[in-house]
């Protein structure tokens, strides 16, 4: 019965796939208003808040949500993504390889991601050309500064070449921790999405489940002057410690 429930739940989202297309496509390109960046962020946090429900989870929150700037965070899952999403609007940097993914990566283009090579060094500097754009027009950047998904039980160092940008433009940056729980499973093994973790059988098992539950805690925005090693060391240090605060409560 879960399964075939599971079934039923995965067409819906197929559907809403479909539908976000349309969706930009009708009320933001053929209007133009596909330009604005701010635009895109809106549209990518309506849609990023159905698919989060249409997966079975509820978000709570502890902080206040920075308006602009840059957040920094730990990563867990491709369902960061809506968590975050689903709060606020904001424009995510992500690693190229998505924009490639089969349709996902298509709705990544029209959310206004930004897309960056890793392994390639020189991507930097344009990365941070496009970041300024995007704080110019006011919308929050979203990075994941562990350089991949983990299974939770610590959060990794952060890598200090995406804090270059910052550090050149004199951004404002706000630490994130997020973390999820769920009544029936493991979170490790059913939420996360790390390790050889295939995206298909992944999603398909999460639908299986009763939900789950995203907590994400904000911290206090740096607005200090410092090199990006300095701030990247810092934001770890705070995130850490959002960590432990919020699991010392359980």
């Amino acid at each position: 019965m879960r399964k075939i429930l599971a079934v039923l739940r995965l067409i819906l989202v197929l559907f809403s796939f479909t539908a976000a297309g349309v969706d930009f496509f009708f009320r933001l390109w053929l209007t133009g208003r596909a330009k604005s960046i701010p635009i895109r962020a809106k549209w990518m946090s309506f849609w990023a808040s159905v698919y989060f429900k249409q997966l079975g989870g509820k978000v709570n929150y502890d902080g206040i949500p920075p308006a602009s700037g840059v957040l920094a965070s730990n990563h867990l899952s491709y369902i960061d993504i809506l968590t975050y999403g689903s709060i606020c609007p904001m424009v995510f940097v992500s690693k190229s390889e998505v924009r490639d993914w089969p349709i996902i990566g298509k709705l990544t283009q029209f959310a206004g991601t930004l897309y960056i090579r890793r392994q390639v060094r020189g991507d930097v500097l344009p990365l941070a050309e496009q970041m300024a754009a995007v704080a110019k027009e006011g919308p929050l950047i979203t990075l994941f500064l562990e350089g991949t998904s983990t299974g939770g039980d610590q959060v990794l160092p952060f890598r200090s070449s995406l804090m270059a940008p910052v550090e050149e433009q004199g951004l404002p940056v706000t630490p994130a921790w997020i973390h999820y729980s769920m009544k029936n499973g493991s979170v490790s093994d059913e939420v996360c999405y790390w390790r050889d973790m295939t995206l298909g059988p992944h999603l398909f098992n999460l639908l299986c489940k009763d939900g789950f539950e995203a907590h994400v805690s904000f911290g206090k925005t740096i607005t200090e002057k410092m090199d990006r090693k300095a701030i990247s060391k810092e934001l770890h240090t705070r995130v850490c410690e959002m960590r432990e605060q919020y699991l010392s409560k359980k």
